[in-house]
């Protein structure tokens, strides 16, 4: 890890743990001489920083810790905007399969972390764009997954599907999921999903209640380029991105999506490995 001199804070609203923790965490930074800067959330918490807006926090940032659970990293993730800044990710509770570090393990962490002994997983985004009438009108990166949902009246939804321009399927669906691996273990999983190891290189297109039980998720090659076109009526299909951001679809819009030359890089604590992560949050039997 490069030498830190300024860190970032992210935290997720209205959590009785953060209020106490934030104070702590920004007192302790500065008292090893370190520039804090924090997102507004931060700044209630703390009283101690002046507020920023999210996009603004990583701006000239070595490290950046996220006080919350996943939803909260993936909005980090999308700040960070393509720079290689570490992500210190800890879970103030919830399931938190990318949020390992535990508030009892912030301080010794952050301590191993200065002192590089630290383990940093790559995550690779996924870029999406929105094309309407043969022009790019949105452009997106996902850590998770790009979801396109019916509208909340809605009935199921027709979406053609392509890879690499190869026809894959015409699906009757109440929505369809492109994930990441890092998104397996997420939206995707809950729909029937695979759940697939970080570091491998593929996609997952995974059919929401498909009409067809026949339809079933498919992973494709990391290099591959995911088309989805949707043939449902204005307004009756949204496109979300990570479940957080997103718009309407009109009919005939194409949502594309492809690896991003963007990576999150995640400091994980030594101790927890991935297999270990699962059994914790899934409850899967231990020997």
């Amino acid at each position: 890890m490069p030498d830190i001199k300024t860190v970032g804070i992210f935290s997720k609203p209205d959590v009785p743990a953060a209020a106490g923790l934030v104070p702590k965490l920004i007192d302790w930074l500065r008292g090893r001489g370190l520039r804090v800067r924090c997102d507004a959330e931060t700044a209630s918490y703390a009283g101690k920083c002046d507020g920023l807006p999210r996009p603004d926090v990583p701006e000239g940032c070595d490290l950046v810790i996220v006080l919350g659970g996943d939803g909260t990293l993936l909005s980090a993730a999308r700040a960070i905007s393509g720079r290689e800044i570490p992500l210190f990710p800890v879970n103030l509770g919830g399931l938190g399969f990318l949020t390992a570090i535990t508030i009892d393990e912030v301080f010794p962490e952050l301590e191993r972390a200065f002192r590089g002994e630290h383990r940093v997983g790559l995550r690779k985004m996924l870029e999406v764009e929105l094309v309407r009438q043969g022009q790019m009108v949105a452009h997106y990166e996902a850590l998770n997954d790009a979801v396109i949902n019916k509208a909340s009246l809605a009935r199921m939804i027709d979406l053609d599907a392509y890879v690499d321009e190869m026809f894959v399927c015409a699906y009757k669906v109440d929505g369809l999921i492109v994930a990441t691996p890092t998104g397996s273990t997420a939206y995707s999983l809950s729909a029937g999903g695979p759940i697939i190891f970080p570091s491998v290189a593929a996609f997952c297109i995974t059919p929401i209640c498909p009409h067809m039980l026949t339809n079933r998720p498919v992973i494709v090659p990391e290099s591959s380029v995911i088309k989805v076109v949707c043939l449902a009526q204005s307004g009756a299909a949204f496109l979300t991105i990570d479940g957080q951001v997103g718009e309407p679809l009109l009919n005939g819009d194409q949502i594309v999506c492809r690896t991003s030359v963007y990576a999150i890089h995640l400091i994980r604590p030594p101790r927890m490995k991935f297999f270990d992560v699962l059994r914790a949050k899934l409850k899967w039997g231990e020997r």
